[in-house]
């Protein structure tokens, strides 16, 4: 379970309704380099060039939900082998077992905010990128219901 909701200094989820948002997958690697503030993203994938105002985490493990949200502070385009946010160790980590590619653009975002209710995977978790608003994400119980909002 995921005790960050219950923390003292966890940030108040006082966006705006309307702020678009993507969410992403990631894996207990991933969601320990999101609490730095970062997410490497194939420059291929579609969600490196598309704006939006926030980031949200499905988190494949431990819970199978999306579990955070935060907002977006920048982007930084990162070769592999060049200095950047991302080591070679979050290269072999984070991308090795996904893709090939060289170059990423690296999403930089604030503090994680939890959700005061996870959206609880009810049935095949979350492939590529979803685009919803924060009041969508609020308001969803389940990924079904999600994605019923979202554009997939």
């Amino acid at each position: 379970m995921d005790l960050d909701r219950f923390a003292d200094d966890t940030p108040a989820d006082d966006a705006p309704a309307d702020d678009r948002v993507c969410v992403v997958a990631t894996r207990p690697d991933t969601f320990a380099r999101c609490r730095d503030g970062l997410y490497p993203s194939p420059v291929s994938y579609e969600r490196s060039h598309t704006a939006f105002d926030r980031l949200a985490f499905y988190r494949t493990a431990p819970v199978s939900a999306v579990t955070h949200h935060a907002a977006m502070t920048g982007r930084v385009r990162q070769r592999r082998g060049e200095d950047g946010p991302l080591t070679e160790a979050d290269w072999e980590a984070l991308l090795d077992p996904f893709t090939d590619e060289p170059e990423v653009v690296v999403f930089e975002f604030g503090p994680l905010v939890p959700l005061d209710r996870p959206v609880r995977n009810d049935h095949n978790g979350v492939r590529g990128a979803w685009y919803c608003s924060l009041a969508d994400l609020r308001a969803a119980e389940t990924l079904s219901g999600l994605a019923e909002r979202a554009e997939t």
